[in-house]
Protein backbone atom coordinates (compact mmCIF):
# COMPACT_ATOMS: atom_id res chain seq x y z
CA UNK A 1 0.00 0.00 0.00
CA UNK A 2 1.35 3.33 -0.89
CA UNK A 3 2.19 6.24 1.87
CA UNK A 4 -0.16 8.98 2.91
CA UNK A 5 0.42 12.17 1.09
CA UNK A 6 1.91 15.17 3.67
CA UNK A 7 2.59 18.30 2.66
CA UNK A 8 5.14 20.17 5.55
CA UNK A 9 5.63 24.61 5.08
CA UNK A 10 9.46 25.28 7.14
CA UNK A 11 10.14 28.36 7.66
CA UNK A 12 13.82 29.52 8.19
CA UNK A 13 16.32 31.78 8.35
CA UNK A 14 14.49 34.80 9.81
CA UNK A 15 16.64 38.09 10.45
CA UNK A 16 15.50 41.80 10.47
CA UNK A 17 17.77 43.92 9.28
CA UNK A 18 17.45 47.98 10.46
CA UNK A 19 19.60 50.89 8.83
CA UNK A 20 21.63 52.07 11.67
CA UNK A 21 21.99 55.75 11.80
CA UNK A 22 24.94 58.11 13.03
CA UNK A 23 25.98 58.13 16.60
CA UNK A 24 24.88 61.90 16.73
CA UNK A 25 21.02 60.36 15.85
CA UNK A 26 21.25 57.31 17.47
CA UNK A 27 18.17 57.41 20.47
CA UNK A 28 16.23 58.89 16.87
CA UNK A 29 13.06 56.97 15.80
CA UNK A 30 13.37 55.33 12.96
CA UNK A 31 11.24 57.10 10.35
CA UNK A 32 9.37 54.30 8.67
CA UNK A 33 8.26 51.74 11.83
CA UNK A 34 8.48 54.17 14.48
CA UNK A 35 11.27 52.10 16.10
CA UNK A 36 13.68 53.50 18.34
CA UNK A 37 17.25 52.25 18.06
CA UNK A 38 17.42 51.45 21.94
CA UNK A 39 14.49 49.71 21.25
CA UNK A 40 15.64 46.97 18.90
CA UNK A 41 19.77 47.21 19.72
CA UNK A 42 19.44 44.74 22.16
CA UNK A 43 17.64 42.41 19.10
CA UNK A 44 14.39 42.17 21.22
CA UNK A 45 12.84 41.39 17.75
CA UNK A 46 10.03 38.33 17.00
CA UNK A 47 7.51 36.82 13.92
CA UNK A 48 4.03 36.08 14.85
CA UNK A 49 3.76 33.24 11.94
CA UNK A 50 0.36 32.41 11.31
CA UNK A 51 -0.75 29.99 8.51
CA UNK A 52 -4.59 28.92 8.20
CA UNK A 53 -6.37 27.91 11.40
CA UNK A 54 -3.00 26.45 12.55
CA UNK A 55 -2.01 27.61 16.19
CA UNK A 56 0.33 30.07 15.62
CA UNK A 57 3.82 30.21 15.92
CA UNK A 58 6.03 32.76 17.97
CA UNK A 59 10.02 32.96 17.76
CA UNK A 60 12.55 35.53 18.12
CA UNK A 61 14.68 37.08 15.47
CA UNK A 62 17.76 38.51 15.24
CA UNK A 63 18.25 41.53 14.28
CA UNK A 64 20.96 43.07 11.57
CA UNK A 65 22.38 46.78 10.97
CA UNK A 66 23.54 48.24 8.08
CA UNK A 67 25.06 51.46 7.20
CA UNK A 68 26.16 52.54 4.19
CA UNK A 69 29.72 51.92 4.80
CA UNK A 70 29.07 48.54 5.32
CA UNK A 71 29.39 45.73 2.41
CA UNK A 72 28.27 43.11 4.99
CA UNK A 73 25.63 43.61 7.55
CA UNK A 74 26.46 43.10 11.40
CA UNK A 75 24.25 41.18 13.87
CA UNK A 76 23.37 41.80 17.41
CA UNK A 77 22.56 37.89 17.61
CA UNK A 78 22.91 34.83 16.06
CA UNK A 79 20.94 33.90 12.72
CA UNK A 80 18.22 30.99 13.17
CA UNK A 81 18.24 28.31 10.57
CA UNK A 82 15.44 26.68 11.42
CA UNK A 83 12.06 28.98 12.53
CA UNK A 84 8.85 27.15 12.71
CA UNK A 85 6.78 24.62 10.44
CA UNK A 86 3.19 23.21 9.70
CA UNK A 87 2.22 19.93 8.36
CA UNK A 88 -0.66 19.61 6.25
CA UNK A 89 -2.87 15.89 5.69
CA UNK A 90 -3.69 15.43 1.77
CA UNK A 91 -7.42 15.82 3.59
CA UNK A 92 -5.86 19.43 5.04
CA UNK A 93 -3.88 20.41 1.61
CA UNK A 94 -7.13 19.88 -0.49
CA UNK A 95 -8.91 22.12 2.34
CA UNK A 96 -6.81 24.42 1.64
CA UNK A 97 -6.93 24.76 -2.23
CA UNK A 98 -10.38 25.89 -1.71
CA UNK A 99 -9.64 29.31 -1.50
CA UNK A 100 -6.60 31.31 -2.17
CA UNK A 101 -6.36 33.26 0.98
CA UNK A 102 -6.37 29.72 2.71
CA UNK A 103 -2.67 29.14 1.28
CA UNK A 104 -1.08 32.02 2.08
CA UNK A 105 1.40 32.46 5.11
CA UNK A 106 1.80 35.51 7.19
CA UNK A 107 4.59 36.42 8.92
CA UNK A 108 4.19 39.31 11.13
CA UNK A 109 7.26 40.94 13.20
CA UNK A 110 7.08 42.99 16.67
CA UNK A 111 9.20 44.64 18.44
CA UNK A 112 8.53 44.70 22.46
CA UNK A 113 9.52 47.58 24.27
CA UNK A 114 8.11 51.34 24.38
CA UNK A 115 5.18 52.86 23.61
CA UNK A 116 2.42 50.71 21.94
CA UNK A 117 1.85 53.57 19.39
CA UNK A 118 -0.98 52.19 18.53
CA UNK A 119 -0.49 48.92 17.02
CA UNK A 120 -1.48 46.72 20.09
CA UNK A 121 -2.92 48.49 22.81
CA UNK A 122 -1.24 47.77 26.39
CA UNK A 123 0.72 45.38 25.25
CA UNK A 124 4.26 47.00 24.89
CA UNK A 125 4.98 45.34 21.48
CA UNK A 126 5.26 47.29 18.44
CA UNK A 127 4.43 45.67 14.96
CA UNK A 128 7.19 46.48 12.89
CA UNK A 129 5.80 45.19 9.25
CA UNK A 130 4.08 41.95 7.74
CA UNK A 131 4.99 39.50 5.33
CA UNK A 132 2.74 37.13 3.27
CA UNK A 133 3.39 34.99 0.71
CA UNK A 134 0.93 32.29 -1.09
CA UNK A 135 1.92 29.18 -1.52
CA UNK A 136 1.78 26.13 -4.05
CA UNK A 137 0.52 23.26 -2.08
CA UNK A 138 -0.66 21.14 -4.93
CA UNK A 139 2.62 21.39 -6.86
CA UNK A 140 4.58 20.42 -3.35
CA UNK A 141 2.48 17.24 -2.65
CA UNK A 142 5.26 15.97 -5.54
CA UNK A 143 8.20 18.40 -5.45
CA UNK A 144 10.13 20.78 -3.33
CA UNK A 145 8.74 24.57 -3.51
CA UNK A 146 11.14 27.72 -2.91
CA UNK A 147 8.31 29.61 -1.99
CA UNK A 148 10.77 32.73 -1.12
CA UNK A 149 14.49 33.02 -0.17
CA UNK A 150 15.80 36.43 0.51
CA UNK A 151 14.66 40.19 1.67
CA UNK A 152 11.98 41.97 1.76
CA UNK A 153 11.23 45.01 2.59
CA UNK A 154 8.95 46.33 5.51
CA UNK A 155 8.03 50.17 4.63
CA UNK A 156 5.07 51.76 3.88
CA UNK A 157 3.67 53.27 1.05
CA UNK A 158 5.11 56.67 1.89
CA UNK A 159 8.53 55.27 2.15
CA UNK A 160 9.13 53.24 -0.67
CA UNK A 161 10.71 56.32 -2.27
CA UNK A 162 13.72 56.59 0.31
CA UNK A 163 15.65 53.32 -0.60
CA UNK A 164 17.13 51.60 2.45
CA UNK A 165 15.60 53.66 4.95
CA UNK A 166 13.04 50.64 5.88
CA UNK A 167 13.26 47.45 7.83
CA UNK A 168 13.71 44.73 6.19
CA UNK A 169 12.90 40.82 6.45
CA UNK A 170 14.84 37.99 5.32
CA UNK A 171 13.48 34.74 5.11
CA UNK A 172 13.33 31.15 3.57
CA UNK A 173 9.77 29.66 2.90
CA UNK A 174 9.98 26.28 1.39
CA UNK A 175 6.81 23.92 0.59
CA UNK A 176 7.85 20.60 0.08
CA UNK A 177 6.30 16.48 0.26
CA UNK A 178 6.95 14.92 3.90
CA UNK A 179 4.95 11.53 2.67
CA UNK A 180 4.37 9.18 5.62
CA UNK A 181 3.00 5.22 6.42
CA UNK A 182 0.09 5.51 8.62
CA UNK A 183 -0.73 2.64 11.22
CA UNK A 184 -3.93 3.00 13.66
CA UNK A 185 -4.34 0.43 15.94
CA UNK A 186 -8.03 -1.07 16.72
CA UNK A 187 -8.26 -1.38 20.25
CA UNK A 188 -6.22 -0.36 23.52
CA UNK A 189 -2.25 -2.38 23.07
CA UNK A 190 -3.40 -4.07 26.61
CA UNK A 191 -5.83 -5.55 24.52
CA UNK A 192 -3.80 -7.73 21.98
CA UNK A 193 -5.70 -5.51 18.94
CA UNK A 194 -4.74 -5.41 14.91
CA UNK A 195 -2.92 -3.01 13.84
CA UNK A 196 -4.13 -1.41 10.09
CA UNK A 197 -2.49 0.19 7.57
CA UNK A 198 -4.51 3.80 6.67
CA UNK A 199 -4.44 5.80 3.16
CA UNK A 200 -7.92 8.15 3.02
CA UNK A 201 -11.09 5.66 4.07
CA UNK A 202 -8.79 2.35 3.37
CA UNK A 203 -7.50 0.34 5.85
CA UNK A 204 -5.41 -3.00 5.47
CA UNK A 205 -4.35 -5.21 8.49
CA UNK A 206 -0.46 -5.48 8.67
CA UNK A 207 0.40 -6.34 11.89
CA UNK A 208 -1.06 -8.12 15.74
CA UNK A 209 0.07 -7.39 18.77
CA UNK A 210 0.45 -9.74 21.34
CA UNK A 211 0.29 -8.45 25.11
CA UNK A 212 1.71 -10.22 28.06
CA UNK A 213 4.16 -10.51 30.89
CA UNK A 214 7.61 -11.57 31.03
CA UNK A 215 8.46 -14.82 32.96
CA UNK A 216 11.27 -13.03 35.03
CA UNK A 217 10.88 -14.92 38.54
CA UNK A 218 9.19 -11.10 39.88
CA UNK A 219 8.66 -11.07 43.22
CA UNK A 220 5.15 -9.86 44.61
CA UNK A 221 3.64 -12.57 42.08
CA UNK A 222 2.04 -14.25 45.14
CA UNK A 223 1.55 -11.31 47.98
CA UNK A 224 0.20 -11.92 51.28
CA UNK A 225 -3.38 -10.71 50.92
CA UNK A 226 -2.80 -7.78 53.43
CA UNK A 227 -0.41 -6.76 50.53
CA UNK A 228 -3.07 -6.61 48.15
CA UNK A 229 -5.72 -5.42 49.42
CA UNK A 230 -8.63 -2.83 47.72
CA UNK A 231 -9.68 -0.21 49.85
CA UNK A 232 -11.99 1.58 47.95
CA UNK A 233 -11.26 0.36 44.68
CA UNK A 234 -7.55 1.98 44.89
CA UNK A 235 -4.43 0.08 44.57
CA UNK A 236 -2.76 0.61 47.85
CA UNK A 237 0.23 -1.54 48.17
CA UNK A 238 1.82 -3.33 45.17
CA UNK A 239 4.49 -0.98 44.72
CA UNK A 240 5.88 -2.01 40.91
CA UNK A 241 4.56 -2.35 37.59
CA UNK A 242 6.96 -4.59 35.30
CA UNK A 243 7.40 -7.27 33.01
CA UNK A 244 4.96 -6.58 30.37
CA UNK A 245 5.57 -6.92 26.71
CA UNK A 246 4.35 -5.78 23.51
CA UNK A 247 4.92 -8.27 20.67
CA UNK A 248 4.58 -7.05 17.18
CA UNK A 249 3.81 -10.24 14.26
CA UNK A 250 3.18 -9.71 10.72
CA UNK A 251 0.73 -11.34 9.43
CA UNK A 252 2.77 -14.36 8.84
CA UNK A 253 2.78 -14.82 12.51
CA UNK A 254 6.59 -13.85 12.44
CA UNK A 255 7.58 -11.53 15.35
CA UNK A 256 9.18 -8.12 13.93
CA UNK A 257 9.62 -6.11 16.64
CA UNK A 258 9.22 -6.49 20.45
CA UNK A 259 8.69 -3.75 23.00
CA UNK A 260 9.43 -4.75 26.87
CA UNK A 261 9.61 -3.09 30.05
CA UNK A 262 13.07 -3.77 31.29
CA UNK A 263 13.04 -1.27 34.24
CA UNK A 264 9.96 -1.64 36.46
CA UNK A 265 8.04 1.69 37.26
CA UNK A 266 7.97 2.24 41.00
CA UNK A 267 7.46 5.02 43.47
CA UNK A 268 10.19 7.31 44.90
CA UNK A 269 10.47 6.56 48.50
CA UNK A 270 7.42 8.73 50.34
CA UNK A 271 4.99 9.35 47.33
CA UNK A 272 2.78 7.05 44.91
CA UNK A 273 4.20 8.50 41.38
CA UNK A 274 7.38 7.74 39.36
CA UNK A 275 9.88 10.27 39.11
CA UNK A 276 12.43 11.26 36.86
CA UNK A 277 15.29 10.36 39.28
CA UNK A 278 13.93 7.40 38.71
CA UNK A 279 12.06 6.32 35.34
CA UNK A 280 11.02 3.61 34.34
CA UNK A 281 12.08 1.77 30.70
CA UNK A 282 11.46 -0.27 28.14
CA UNK A 283 13.10 -1.46 25.93
CA UNK A 284 12.14 -2.00 21.91
CA UNK A 285 14.13 -4.52 19.94
CA UNK A 286 13.92 -5.74 16.66
CA UNK A 287 15.33 -8.87 14.70
CA UNK A 288 19.07 -8.95 13.07
CA UNK A 289 19.40 -12.15 11.61
CA UNK A 290 18.16 -14.71 13.75
CA UNK A 291 17.82 -12.88 16.72
CA UNK A 292 16.46 -9.62 18.55
CA UNK A 293 18.69 -6.88 19.11
CA UNK A 294 18.17 -3.76 20.98
CA UNK A 295 16.54 -0.63 18.42
CA UNK A 296 15.68 2.18 20.72
CA UNK A 297 15.32 2.30 24.66
CA UNK A 298 12.32 4.95 26.18
CA UNK A 299 12.15 6.33 29.95
CA UNK A 300 9.44 7.46 31.19
CA UNK A 301 7.72 9.51 34.68
CA UNK A 302 5.36 11.23 35.58
CA UNK A 303 6.43 15.02 36.26
CA UNK A 304 6.61 16.64 39.88
CA UNK A 305 3.31 18.57 41.30
CA UNK A 306 1.29 17.46 43.62
CA UNK A 307 -1.97 17.39 41.23
CA UNK A 308 0.66 17.05 38.09
CA UNK A 309 -1.32 14.54 35.58
CA UNK A 310 2.07 15.63 33.14
CA UNK A 311 4.10 12.14 32.22
CA UNK A 312 7.88 13.03 30.63
CA UNK A 313 9.50 11.15 28.30
CA UNK A 314 13.40 10.31 26.87
CA UNK A 315 14.09 8.06 23.74
CA UNK A 316 17.63 6.87 22.90
CA UNK A 317 18.38 5.45 19.54
CA UNK A 318 21.34 2.56 19.44
CA UNK A 319 23.49 2.84 16.78
CA UNK A 320 26.09 0.10 16.23
CA UNK A 321 25.20 -1.11 19.97
CA UNK A 322 25.62 3.19 21.59
CA UNK A 323 22.33 4.54 22.75
CA UNK A 324 22.41 7.76 21.72
CA UNK A 325 20.04 10.71 22.57
CA UNK A 326 17.26 11.36 20.17
CA UNK A 327 14.93 14.82 20.71
CA UNK A 328 11.31 14.05 21.37
CA UNK A 329 8.43 15.87 22.71
CA UNK A 330 9.16 16.52 26.34
CA UNK A 331 5.48 15.58 28.18
CA UNK A 332 2.05 14.49 27.71
CA UNK A 333 -1.09 14.78 29.26
CA UNK A 334 -2.59 11.82 31.10
CA UNK A 335 -6.07 12.59 31.03
CA UNK A 336 -6.40 13.94 27.61
CA UNK A 337 -3.49 12.37 25.83
CA UNK A 338 -1.16 13.72 23.34
CA UNK A 339 1.51 13.28 21.13
CA UNK A 340 4.81 11.75 20.90
CA UNK A 341 6.56 13.48 18.20
CA UNK A 342 10.51 12.62 16.90
CA UNK A 343 11.48 15.25 14.62
CA UNK A 344 15.00 16.36 13.69
CA UNK A 345 13.65 19.49 11.52
CA UNK A 346 12.17 21.14 15.16
CA UNK A 347 14.94 20.02 17.49
CA UNK A 348 16.80 22.49 19.00
CA UNK A 349 19.70 20.25 18.66
CA UNK A 350 19.60 18.37 15.77
CA UNK A 351 23.17 18.30 15.22
CA UNK A 352 23.54 16.00 18.01
CA UNK A 353 21.88 13.29 16.12
CA UNK A 354 24.87 13.61 13.52
CA UNK A 355 28.68 11.68 13.59
CA UNK A 356 31.04 12.41 11.83
CA UNK A 357 30.32 9.27 9.16
CA UNK A 358 26.90 10.69 8.95
CA UNK A 359 23.39 10.77 10.26
CA UNK A 360 21.68 8.79 12.07
CA UNK A 361 19.24 6.11 10.25
CA UNK A 362 16.28 5.00 12.16
CA UNK A 363 15.79 2.09 9.70
CA UNK A 364 18.13 -1.09 10.24
CA UNK A 365 19.32 0.14 13.28
CA UNK A 366 23.19 -1.30 13.19
CA UNK A 367 23.42 -1.12 9.76
CA UNK A 368 25.73 1.62 7.65
CA UNK A 369 23.32 2.73 5.84
CA UNK A 370 22.63 6.60 6.47
CA UNK A 371 19.86 8.80 5.80
CA UNK A 372 19.28 11.32 3.10
CA UNK A 373 17.63 14.13 5.36
CA UNK A 374 15.03 16.21 3.61
CA UNK A 375 16.83 18.25 1.96
CA UNK A 376 15.35 21.32 4.38
CA UNK A 377 18.59 22.80 5.47
CA UNK A 378 18.99 26.47 5.58
CA UNK A 379 22.32 28.16 5.05
CA UNK A 380 22.11 32.27 5.20
CA UNK A 381 24.67 33.61 7.36
CA UNK A 382 25.64 30.09 8.79
CA UNK A 383 27.90 27.13 8.41
CA UNK A 384 26.70 24.62 5.86
CA UNK A 385 24.26 22.50 7.89
CA UNK A 386 24.65 18.94 9.12
CA UNK A 387 21.92 17.06 7.95
CA UNK A 388 18.68 16.20 10.19
CA UNK A 389 16.48 13.49 10.70
CA UNK A 390 13.64 15.34 9.68
CA UNK A 391 10.01 14.05 10.42
CA UNK A 392 11.12 10.40 11.92
CA UNK A 393 7.66 9.78 13.81
CA UNK A 394 4.66 10.72 15.44
CA UNK A 395 2.38 8.52 18.06
CA UNK A 396 -0.98 9.90 19.17
CA UNK A 397 -1.84 8.50 22.46
CA UNK A 398 -5.30 8.95 24.83
CA UNK A 399 -5.67 9.81 28.41
CA UNK A 400 -5.99 6.90 30.99
CA UNK A 401 -9.29 7.36 31.50
CA UNK A 402 -9.75 7.26 27.92
CA UNK A 403 -10.11 4.54 25.14
CA UNK A 404 -6.63 4.65 23.30
CA UNK A 405 -6.11 3.11 20.16
CA UNK A 406 -2.79 4.50 18.96
CA UNK A 407 -2.35 6.19 15.90
CA UNK A 408 1.60 6.21 14.21
CA UNK A 409 3.10 8.09 11.39
CA UNK A 410 6.45 7.22 10.38
CA UNK A 411 8.40 9.05 7.42
CA UNK A 412 8.46 7.58 4.48
CA UNK A 413 12.54 7.47 4.16
CA UNK A 414 12.68 5.48 7.98
CA UNK A 415 11.13 2.48 6.72
CA UNK A 416 12.33 0.23 4.31
CA UNK A 417 10.89 -3.00 4.83
CA UNK A 418 8.34 -4.58 7.96
CA UNK A 419 10.60 -4.51 10.61
CA UNK A 420 11.35 -0.77 10.18
CA UNK A 421 8.10 0.02 10.16
CA UNK A 422 6.99 -2.68 13.37
CA UNK A 423 9.78 -1.15 15.63
CA UNK A 424 7.94 2.50 15.32
CA UNK A 425 4.48 0.93 16.22
CA UNK A 426 6.09 -0.73 19.36
CA UNK A 427 7.35 2.08 20.21
CA UNK A 428 4.22 3.76 20.27
CA UNK A 429 2.53 0.94 21.73
CA UNK A 430 5.23 1.16 24.51
CA UNK A 431 4.37 5.09 25.08
CA UNK A 432 1.09 4.36 25.56
CA UNK A 433 1.21 1.60 27.97
CA UNK A 434 3.89 4.40 29.66
CA UNK A 435 0.89 6.23 30.47
CA UNK A 436 -0.82 3.58 32.68
CA UNK A 437 2.78 2.86 33.95
CA UNK A 438 2.84 5.78 35.49
CA UNK A 439 -0.62 6.38 36.87
CA UNK A 440 -0.45 7.04 40.63
CA UNK A 441 0.45 3.90 42.71
CA UNK A 442 -3.00 5.01 45.10
CA UNK A 443 -4.76 4.01 41.78
CA UNK A 444 -5.91 0.82 40.53
CA UNK A 445 -5.01 -0.66 37.35
CA UNK A 446 -7.12 -1.76 34.48
CA UNK A 447 -8.11 -5.78 34.59
CA UNK A 448 -5.81 -6.26 31.62
CA UNK A 449 -2.39 -4.50 32.98
CA UNK A 450 -3.11 -6.69 35.96
CA UNK A 451 -1.56 -10.49 36.26
CA UNK A 452 -3.86 -12.49 36.55
CA UNK A 453 -2.20 -15.02 39.24
CA UNK A 454 -4.06 -17.46 42.23
CA UNK A 455 -2.29 -17.46 45.40
CA UNK A 456 -4.10 -18.04 48.53
CA UNK A 457 -6.99 -16.76 46.67
CA UNK A 458 -6.16 -13.68 45.95
CA UNK A 459 -6.19 -11.97 42.56
CA UNK A 460 -3.76 -9.56 42.35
Amino acid sequence: MDPCSYVRIIIGNLAVRFPEPSSSSSSSSNSSSGQSVSDVSSGNCYCKIKFKSFPRQIVSVPVLFRTESESEPRSSGNVSKFAACFTLSKTQTETSLKKPKWSILSIEIYTRGGASCGFVANSGEKLIGRFDVSLDLKSAETKTCLAHNGWVDLGTKKTKNKPGSDPELHVSVRVEPDPRYVFQFDGEPECSPQIFQVQGNTKQAVFTCKFGFRNSGDRNLCPSLSSSSLINGKEQTLKERKGWTITIHDLSGSPVAIASMVTPFVPSPGSNRVTRSNPGAWLILRPDGYTMKPWGRLEAWREPGISSDVLGYRFELFQDGVATAISVSSSIGTKVGGSFVIDGTTAAAASCLTSAAGSFDLSSAGSSRTCSGTGSDFGFLLPQAKRDLGFVMSAVVGGVEKQSEPKVEVGVKHVTCTEDAAAHVALAAAVDLSMDACKLFSHKLRKELRRQQSCVGVVV
